[in-house]
């Protein structure tokens, strides 16, 4: 294209040929930096949304981003046919850095549930000894872990579910938060895993009662059965700790992530498990041509190594609670509820005169700052960890002036 692209251009040429799965906020992204982005005019906005929490490190990091152009001008992919001199590096630095035996490398954080699914399934089978295809896992209602058919498949949302079945079996859904409903569902012997989000991103930033984790994971060692965290949301610092989890001291089965392990600069995901679970799944039984591929490791072992030099789970939980103190002193009939933990963080927005959570976003874009309504009436505020209280405290004059604006 001769001609500048403006933004409209750029909206048109995504309405007219790609697909229509996304409902976006009506800005073009061009440049990004630390907490803030450019769009294509050069207008700047805070960013809260850090693409699900995928830029915990921040726009286009320096570390990274030379981690990821240095690996990119020696070798990008070889596929898991051959070794490559960058993968057993990462693979023993994230294995220390979390905690745990065995890696198994994906790109996704779909794939990365997909994979803690198959191996939930064949512990089940070779070490628990749950008759063949009989093994069930248990999941939690209002999750999300993907758009897969099988991870739909254990979807209670409408949205994500309807029309395209038929699902996949073996699952059994329980409330979210309920420790009764875990303690019945856990009496069937061929439960072989239970799959949670620490904190619900997706259906609002739903954050369990205190101790929900760690006794939910005791009620699982009771009765043989892993426990699996989806952290690909939540994890990397993002809500105070290193994981959601270490809040109450739970060590997972089987760990997922995503997102921020590539600080946004890459698609990597990643299973943790120690040998007695990871080494059911034999060669041949699962893997992926770009898992584990060089230019990934490299930017993961970058990406960890910045989350931890600039102590950004510290830095979360300080700038998570001053969040949520500032939010509540709005005086505004909209805001119903402020929750979360950390730097995820969600206003519930009541509507008035018609005014909904999707215009308050559209009046913050206005204003120079950019998140996203869940459901309608929740808004998601989840900057990059790196922004500084100085920063923070100017989103949150933005956020309230989009706020008052409705009275």
């Amino acid at each position: 294209m001769s001609e500048k692209l403006t933004s409209k251009m750029a909206m048109d040429l995504e309405d007219r040929y790609g697909a229509h799965n996304y409902h976006p906020i009506p800005v073009v992204l061009a440049k990004g930096k630390g907490a803030k982005v450019w769009d294509v005019e050069g207008k700047e906005y805070f960013d809260f949304l850090s693409a699900y929490s995928a830029v915990n490190q921040g726009h286009c990091h320096p570390k990274i981003v030379e981690a990821l152009t240095e690996q990119a001008q020696k070798l990008t992919l070889t596929s898991r046919a051959f070794y490559n001199d960058t993968l057993g590096v990462y693979e023993k630095y994230i294995t220390d850095y979390f905690g745990y035996d065995k890696v198994l490398p994906m790109n996704s954080g779909a794939e990365g549930d997909e994979t803690a699914l198959k191996l939930c399934r064949k512990w089940a089978y070779t070490k628990k000894g749950i008759p063949e295809n009989e093994a069930k896992i248990i999941v939690c209602a209002n999750n999300f872990h993907g758009r897969t058919i099988t991870i739909i498949s254990m979807s209670t949302d409408p949205e994500a579910k309807k029309d395209f079945g038929p699902y996949t079996p073996g699952f059994i859904t329980i409330p979210y938060d309920n420790l009764d409903a875990l303690s019945e569902a856990l009496k069937d012997p061929n439960v072989a895993g239970f799959l949670v989000e620490p904190i619900q991103g997706e259906a609002g930033v739903m954050v369990p009662q205190e101790g929900y984790l760690k006794k939910a994971y005791d009620m699982c060692k009771a009765k043989n059965v892993l426990f699996i965290a989806d952290e690909v949301q939540t994890g990397i610092a993002r809500t105070g700790k290193l994981l959601a989890c270490d809040h109450e001291g739970v060590r997972p089965d089987v760990l997922i992530l995503g997102k921020a392990l590539s600080g946004g600069a890459y698609p990597i995901s990643a299973v943790l498990a120690d040998d007695d679970i990871m080494l059911t799944i034999k060669p041949g039984e699962h893997g992926s041509t770009f898992g584990g591929n060089p230019l990934a490791a490299r930017v993961a072992v970058a990406a960890l190594k910045v989350v931890k030099e600039e102590k950004l789970a510290g830095r979360a939980e300080k700038l998570g609670q001053l969040f949520r103190e500032e939010m509540k002193k709005i005086n505004s009939e909209m805001i119903e509820l402020v929750r979360g933990k950390g730097l995820l963080n969600a206003v519930i927005i009541r509507p008035k005169n018609g005014k909904t959570a999707w215009d308050v976003c559209i009046k913050m874009a206005e204003n120079g700052l950019l998140a996203k309504p869940t459901h309608d009436h929740i808004i998601r505020f989840a900057p990059p960890l790196v922004i500084s209280e100085e920063e923070l405290m100017k989103a949150i004059a933005i956020i309230k002036k989009s706020i008052l604006s409705f009275e």
